[in-house]
């Protein structure tokens, strides 16, 4: 079968997988997966003894020496991750091959186990996920204090500054969001959540790092992990969810996102705290969180429309019957996208680039709110006078107060409007930082309108990200839409390098009212441009709301969509 869209190619055959299962799961290499996990496991555990030997001093490594078992887990590490992206590589990747089978039969199915299967273990995904970017806001004040770090809380001190520990991070992030747009498209969905979650274990050994350059390039390795992680889950739950329940499930998933900060701002104040654990477990609990993901993942397949775009009918498949899809052939969906040329280029193109602007100035400004705004408010806290202790309590109980209201949004944004759904979150979220821009570091005055005002940032801006994540995986073609859920994902983190290399070279102190400012201007940028180019995607199958401008990247003119309208 051909388009008369696209050139036609002579249909190839994706090799056999050692590991291929009936269900859809599948390794390359089986036996070099699981060696590379007990090979990076090791390499972890090598550097905790390190650790526990610092417990008469509160856990403070710093100034200590590197052990030769230490030297010899560093090692563990890069080979365990190596042989792991090793393991999930395939052989050779085809030239696509056009696939004879209707994705429509996936978007018409009902809600299964399988599916619920699913959702449950991407949601503990992001949840892991985001704690890595969440944990770099509470872990500031303990490592400058044991660094002799500048930072909010003593600013005149004559030292590195804090800040290149969340720069690193970001920063890492930044080029991992990019990185695994790229890999997703290439290699699945699947096997590249699956690289990410063995770096999570890896880079665990932040914790134990006893100089201070250790941790920023232990922590920078973290965020290439952790920002390609995000981004590619998103964008497997759009391509597996029927398109009823797609928006508003993948939004709740997505909240986990404030869950995130829930479950770190509740170990900073416990068992991370400076008189119990102090603030390196928070890195340490990477360990046992991403081999709990790395063993759940027997309940992610591949996406069937990954698989459909390479030609892999026959795990398509299974992965259909899995979730309870009666496969139909016929002239598929994707047949017009596999006349494209793929890349990033496709993204900036003609026919998206005005969706592509609006995404990115979005994401620029939650990142500029996330880094900004939020990333130092545990230090501003103590800063007007709460401890510590306090501080995180603080923070901990605006995001509890707020995660309720997380059901609601995704209702929105399911069954009401996408588009709206984002632009009503904006402007509750713009109203509470103009707000702080106002007041600045009066707002201590008056407790009770503290706690109520950092209810929204503090939850807002996660549900946003959560939301954009959502829209971003859904307005892109299936060829690209790794690459285009990567660059949202990466230009959130750019606009915290933006922010956080300014707090670096003293540009901007990160005082409440300057940080809620500068994350004012870009979401008001956003918004515009969000009203003139953001498409509406409720209920719409995903290949309909791109299709007339795939028609249109190809000189063949307007396309005919089927569901146009929502359902």
């Amino acid at each position: 079968m051909t388009s008369s869209l696209s050139p036609g190619r002579r249909p190839r055959s994706w090799p056999a997988f050692a590991g291929r299962r009936a269900n859809g799961v599948s390794y390359e290499h089986p036996v070099g997966f699981w060696a590379g996990i007990l090979t990076t496991t090791t390499g972890v555990v090598l550097q905790l003894p390190m650790y526990w030997m610092a417990r008469d001093m509160h856990f403070h490594l710093a100034g200590m020496a590197m052990t030769w078992y230490m030297d010899l887990g560093m090692v563990l590490l890069f080979v365990g991750v190596g042989l792991t992206l090793w393991s999930l590589y395939p052989r050779r990747v085809p030239d696509e091959a056009f696939s004879k089978i209707q994705v429509r039969a996936l978007d018409d199915t009902s809600l299964s186990r399988a599916h619920v299967a699913l959702l449950l273990v991407l949601a503990a995904a992001i949840t892991i996920d985001v704690m890595k970017t969440t944990t770099l806001a509470f872990i500031a004040p303990g490592s400058a204090a044991e660094y002799g770090l500048r930072g909010p809380l003593n600013p005149h001190a004559h030292a590195l500054p804090v800040a290149l520990y969340p720069l690193a991070g970001i920063s890492g992030t930044t080029v991992g969001s990019l990185a695994w747009g790229w890999l997703g498209d290439r290699i699945g969905r699947r096997a590249s959540i699956l690289v990410s979650a063995v770096i999570f274990v890896a880079t665990s050994t932040c914790g134990t790092m006893p100089a201070y350059w250790m941790n920023l390039v232990t922590c920078f390795v973290m965020g290439i992990g952790v920002g390609g992680m995000l981004p590619i889950t998103f964008a497997l739950m759009s391509e597996t969810i029927p398109k009823r329940h797609r928006g508003w499930l993948m939004v709740l998933i997505g909240s986990d996102i404030a869950g995130a900060y829930i479950i770190v701002s509740w170990l900073a104040s416990t068992i991370a705290a400076p008189e119990h654990y102090g603030w390196r477990m928070l890195w340490l609990i990477g360990l046992p969180s991403g081999l709990v993901l790395l063993l759940l993942n027997r309940w992610i397949p591949e996406s069937p429309r990954f698989l459909l775009l390479h030609g892999r009918d026959e795990e398509a498949r299974a992965v259909m019957s899995r979730y309870g899809a009666a496969v139909r052939e016929g002239e598929s969906e994707l047949a017009v996208e596999q006349g494209l040329a793929t890349g990033y280029r496709l993204l900036f193109s003609r026919s998206f680039l005005g969706l592509t602007a609006a995404v990115l100035l979005l994401a620029l400004s939650i990142g500029v709110t996330q880094y900004g705004f939020q990333q130092w408010m545990p230090s501003n806290l103590q800063k007007l006078g709460f401890s510590a202790v306090r501080s995180t309590s603080i923070l901990r109980n605006a995001a509890l107060i707020g995660f309720p209201f997380s059901l609601p949004i995704a209702l929105l944004y399911g069954f009401w409007s996408t588009k709206k759904t984002v632009i009503l979150v904006i402007a509750m979220l713009g109203t509470s930082l103009v707000t702080f821009t106002l007041l600045g570091d009066h707002v201590a005055d008056n407790r009770g309108l503290l706690y109520v005002l950092l209810v929204v940032p503090v939850w807002g801006i996660s549900i946003l990200n959560s939301v954009l994540a959502a829209y971003t995986a859904e307005v892109y073609p299936t060829v690209v839409r790794a690459r285009g859920s990567g660059l949202s994902a990466g230009a959130t983190k750019f606009g915290g390098v933006l922010i956080l290399a300014l707090v670096v070279v003293a540009v901007a102190a990160p005082s409440v009212r300057l940080t809620a400012l500068y994350a004012v201007v870009p979401m008001a940028l956003a918004t515009v441009a969000l009203i003139l180019f953001g498409p509406e995607t409720r209920h719409r199958q995903l290949e309909s709301i791109t299709a007339e401008e795939l028609h249109l990247e190809l000189g063949a003119g307007p396309a005919p969509i089927a569901d146009a309208s929502p359902a």
